[in-house]
C-alpha cells in the first residue's frame, strides 16, 4: 500500500477514534476543513509540517500516522 494511502487512512482512523469531525480536526490542527477532506480522500500530498500539525491535532505521535495498521 502506498504511504499516502496509509497516511490518509490513519488520519481518518484516529479522527474517528476521537469522535471529532473534519471541521474540529481542522480547527485543532490549524488547517482548513477542505484540506482535511482532501487528505482523507487521498487527493492531496502533505509535507512534514502538515504531518506534525495533524498529529498535534489528533494528540498522537507523528510516526503513528505513517504506520500501516493493516499488517
Amino acid at each position: 500500500m502506498k504511504l499516502r494511502n496509509v497516511f490518509s487512512n490513519n488520519v481518518k482512523f484516529y479522527r474517528k477514534q476521537l469522535g471529532i469531525s473534519q471541521e474540529k480536526l481542522a480547527e485543532l490542527s490549524n488547517l482548513s476543513t477542505n484540506y482535511i477532506g482532501l487528505i482523507e480522500s487521498k487527493a492531496r500530498r502533505v509535507n512534514i509540517d502538515t504531518i506534525q500539525k495533524l498529529s498535534q491535532g489528533l494528540n498522537i505521535e507523528s510516526y503513528k500516522l505513517l504506520i500501516n495498521r493493516d499488517r
